[in-house]
């Protein structure tokens, strides 16, 4: 299905050139304001409004969406090069087909099948793509969504969950981290990220003061006979978690958090970073959020959590999430305050966690006389 290729747009006589797949096309949209005038005659000031017009979209999303929209786009771009076919304008019959190859896969091409789940957020950021370009998707359409059912029907399958990093089991991967600069961090993000129930992104996200960092997603208030007040910045709106202090110095989040910050001398800017190879010198520089993945999975198999099965298995069992499905999992209290502290839109996502826990607490085998 061949299209002729776009004009560039033209702003203060430079060409602004559609998007080629590698990226989302967030700016286009915006760009198309000042298309209006030749080029040459945009005043200086609506072409500074256009730039921030630009940073304000690329703030409507984060930057780990962006990063996977982009991807989702390289895919089904690459896609449609192999097989002959034009990208855009979107066609429900080639999204139809995509999708088709997607869930079947080419053990000829060595290209494996994927998951309901990643079809389904493959879709999402297609729709996202088209949206930015001006050419939304029609996701009702029966090519699309007829096909997508039958998928579903065939492949779908109980989703893979990480496991819950439990009370006892936190306690024990805190036991294995040392004493020194590095431990100060690693325990503060365990015990912090644990008590509330906190995303990898989130935890890294987080500033020391306020309205700190551009890319910050949050910061912390340390009030000294209470806790520990953590403001973050959701999809939604902002959202307040309020983490209180343990019942002991060796289990305590807030004491953590303090010892980091005060050994770390951190008093501005990013409040869990990097730290040099001499476990002396802390960077400027934010933490991945993927060293919280990592740390999580090295204290499980370090405190030997879940030994009963290989180690093998053992290592896919244990990632970032582990900490936030443990405190849902191991907080026997009202559902409503656990959904508030995660901030579920809704209860029944809390409930999800709550019923892994409670598995065979109740046997009605027994309770009906059998």
């Amino acid at each position: 299905m061949p299209t002729s290729p776009a004009s560039p747009l033209k702003i203060a006589g430079t060409a602004v050139t559609p998007i080629d797949g590698t990226e989302p096309g967030i700016a286009d949209p915006v760009m198309e304001m000042g298309a209006a005038k030749p080029a040459g005659l945009i005043s200086a000031r609506l072409e500074a409004l256009v730039e921030t017009a630009t940073a304000y979209a690329k703030a409507a999303s984060s930057q780990n969406t962006r990063t996977a929209y982009a991807k989702d786009w390289r895919h089904f771009s690459s896609w449609c090069r192999r097989e002959g076919l034009e990208p855009l304008p979107p066609s429900s019959q080639v999204i139809g087909l995509y999708i088709s190859a997607c869930a079947a896969g080419d053990s000829k091409r060595g290209i494996a099948s994927l998951s309901v789940a990643t079809i389904e957020r493959r879709l999402s950021g297609l729709g996202w793509n088209f949206n930015q370009r001006g050419q939304p998707m029609d996701r009702a359409d029966r090519h699309i969504s007829t096909v997508l059912a039958g998928i579903r029907r065939k492949h779908a399958k109980p989703p893979w969950q990480k496991e819950a990093v439990l009370g006892d089991d936190l306690l024990a991967m805190v036991a294995t981290l040392g004493h020194d600069l590095r431990g100060l961090r690693d325990r503060a993000i365990l015990l912090l990220g644990f008590a509330g129930g906190l995303r990898r992104s989130e935890i890294v996200g987080l500033d020391v003061v306020r309205d700190d960092n551009s890319d910050g997603a949050g910061w912390v208030e340390i009030y000294a006979d209470k806790g520990v007040l953590v403001t973050l910045r959701g999809k939604t709106g902002w959202r307040e978690v309020e983490v209180g202090r343990g019942s002991s110095d060796q289990t305590c989040p807030v004491l953590a958090l303090e010892s980091w910050v005060r050994f770390g001398r951190i008093a501005r800017g990013p409040l869990f970073r990097r730290i040099f190879k001499d476990n002396k010198t802390v960077d400027v520089e934010r933490l991945s959020d993927k060293h919280v993945a990592r740390l999580v999975k090295q204290t499980a198999l370090a405190a030997g959590v879940r030994s009963d099965l290989p180690e093998a298995e053992r290592s896919l069992l244990f990632a970032g999430h582990s900490l936030r499905s443990g405190l849902a999992s191991s907080a026997e209290i009202e559902e409503r305050y656990v959904q508030k502290q995660l901030g579920h839109a809704s209860a029944e996502m809390t409930r999800k966690y709550q019923r892994r826990r409670d598995r065979f607490r109740t046997n009605l085998t027994k309770a009906s006389g059998l």
